[in-house]
């Protein structure tokens, strides 16, 4: 179950303020850019864990991005990479190779913080030590409702079982998610490959899917396709600029760039009048959102 902190976080932060880790509140925002926290809040904290997610949301991130693979024996998990060998630690038989051939059980022994200590010292908190692999599920019975979710198809199906896309929905539907992604954008669901969108439209219309994009292939007659399916899109950093918004907006797609970190880039992005954005700060987004009113449009929500 959630504590109560978390839960009061996340209602703060659907009404536009937060708390601060250090119990301060944090800015108001001036302007209504959607933060997505990217893999959590995990410039200060290990990717796709509990922690990184509670940090996330007590530092004002409206979205949480989850990666998911399917294990061998058809659970989903949070994960970014498709091997292990960057960020678990743990025995070699259940700790490197593909996720995608263990077991959830294999998974469960692998300690997913350590790296983040070992690559970060500065940011290292004890707490990240034994951090596991969570389950979609496991997030889900987390946060609840009172969460935004913005969920990534990784590639990868599982031998002889339904699709991800297939089982994210059953979940979705399971913790009674889907109403909320459908009346307002409660849950998002991204992924690289138009075929596991179109699958998913075909297994739910009313689902809002982004598409992400890879560089150099965010144009005008991709977006005018693109428009026919999805939600919106997703493009890398280096593609973005105040043309490419515009031309996104005039097909009515919303425009979610990733991975912006800077506050000099992220000062930047806000500028184009994206709607909104995919950063490991969530912390240094709600402040650049908050020092500026930009001239910007309502954001597509």
């Amino acid at each position: 179950m959630r504590s109560a902190l978390i839960l009061a976080v996340g209602l703060l932060a659907a009404c536009g303020s937060s708390v601060a880790p250090n119990g301060a509140a944090t800015p108001v925002l001036k302007t209504d850019q959607v933060i997505v926290a990217h893999r959590g809040a995990s410039g200060h904290a290990p990717e796709h864990t509990l922690a990184a997610y509670d940090l996330a949301l007590q530092m004002g991130a409206e979205y949480i991005e989850q990666d998911v693979y399917s294990t061998s024996d058809g659970v989903l998990v949070c994960l970014h990479d498709t091997t292990l060998n960057r960020t678990a630690r743990g025995p070699a038989e259940n700790c490197t190779g593909n996720v995608s051939s263990k077991t959830l059980a294999q998974l469960k022994t692998c300690d997913m913080g350590s790296w983040f200590n070992e690559a970060y010292p500065d940011r290292a908190k004890p707490e990240y030590v034994g951090q596991t692999i969570p389950t979609l599920e496991e997030v889900f019975q987390r946060y609840g409702k009172d969460v935004n979710y913005y969920v990534e198809i990784k590639p990868g199906l599982g031998q002889g079982q339904p699709s991800v896309a297939q089982r994210l929905l059953d979940l979705m539907n399971q913790y009674g998610l889907r109403e909320g992604s459908v009346q307002r954008r409660q849950v998002l669901v991204q992924s690289f490959i138009p075929t596991v969108l179109l699958e998913m439209q075909r297994l739910d219309p009313e689902i809002p899917l982004i598409q992400l994009m890879q560089p150099l292939t965010t144009n005008a007659a991709t977006m005018a396709l693109i428009a026919r399916y999805s939600f919106g899109i997703g493009p890398p950093l280096s593609d973005v600029n105040a043309s490419l918004v515009q031309q996104a907006h005039g097909l009515g797609l919303a425009m979610h760039p990733y991975t912006v970190n800077s506050t000099e880039d992220l000062e930047r992005i806000a500028g184009y009048c994206v709607d909104g954005l995919f950063t490991n700060f969530p912390d240094r987004y709600r402040e650049v959102l908050a020092a500026k009113r930009y001239d910007c449009p309502a954001p597509i929500r």
